[in-house]
């Protein structure tokens, strides 16, 4: 089944989204090959058909897709804005780059869209992580055994407004709730950067392994670009919050990420953490 479907190419940026997307398309016999961002991409991806290159090779990477005959792309992992002064663009990298400038001075949502509409325009279907596999969106409910009590429904409902109007202004897609006190709003450092922050707080004010309180709350940005981006957890996500003392994650239902929903599920189990797809609109 998987080989009559088109080729595709996958994109790729840090993490183990991308690496598992590339294993999907193995196991089931799609074609696929993988353009892997020099200095983000993770080295896993080298055993796949691929080729790495930098962001400024634009020229290497139209000319890669298309010797292999690639019609569908997803965009997966992340990649921070880069510092532009120290690209090292190639011919058609120097003809786009103050294109894709002009876009990132827009906020990080606008570059994204400028990068579809480039693929768009190469004639490339571009598509999202989930339709590649369907499996990874979070469905509405708990994913593990736990559930969040009053107070955690208190501080997911607090989180859900901070995460709302943070991503209005292109912020983040996260933040970080306990006892109604934000400790946390998610920017350029990522998720697992927040996450080790909430460590470093005063002890009175966040939880711990023996008195969790607080939850990560994850939601796409109001007016974000949905085939790429959305937010994503995996076991590295929950091994944070565990060591941040939170209670547990609500991510979107339908509008977020897990990598490997049966291992989440277990570790959260086994950590004494819930994790819960959720309503993006909280309530009033």
């Amino acid at each position: 089944m998987g080989a009559s479907k088109p080729k595709l190419g996958i994109i790729a940026g840090g993490g183990w989204l991308p690496v598992r997307l590339a294993e999907v398309c193995r196991e089931t016999g799609r074609s696929y090959a993988v353009v892997a961002f020099e200095g983000w991409a993770d080295a896993a991806l080298d055993q796949h058909p691929h080729k790495r290159m930098g962001l400024g090779a634009l020229g290497s990477f139209r000319d890669y897709l298309k010797s292999e005959n690639v019609q569908e792309i997803v965009m997966a992992g992340y990649l921070s804005r880069p510092d532009f002064s120290k690209l090292k663009p190639d011919w058609q990298g120097i003809k786009m780059l103050p294109k894709v400038v002009m876009a990132a001075r827009h906020g990080d949502d606008a570059l994204l869209r400028f990068l579809i509409e480039m693929l768009e325009d190469e004639g490339y279907r571009v598509v999202g992580a989930h339709d590649v596999m369907e499996a990874l969106l979070i469905e509405k409910g708990p994913l593990g055994l736990l559930g969040p009590d009053e107070e955690a429904l208190g501080d997911i409902h607090k989180a859900l407004h901070v995460v709302r109007a943070a991503g209005v202004l292109d912020i983040g897609q996260g933040a970080v709730v306990a006892r109604g006190l934000v400790l946390a709003v998610e920017a350029q450092e990522g998720t697992d950067a927040m996450l080790a922050r909430i460590s470093t707080l005063p002890p009175e004010i966040r939880g711990n392994e023996t008195e969790r309180a607080g939850v990560l709350v994850k939601i796409p940005k109001p007016a974000q670009e949905r085939r790429i981006d959305l937010p994503t957890i995996g076991s590295r996500t929950l091994a944070g919050a565990a060591a941040a003392g939170l209670k547990g994650i609500a991510v979107s239902a339908g509008g977020a990420l897990v990598l490997d929903k049966a291992e989440v599920a277990r570790q959260a189990d086994a950590l004494g953490l819930f994790v819960i797809g959720v309503d993006e609109e909280p309530d009033a």
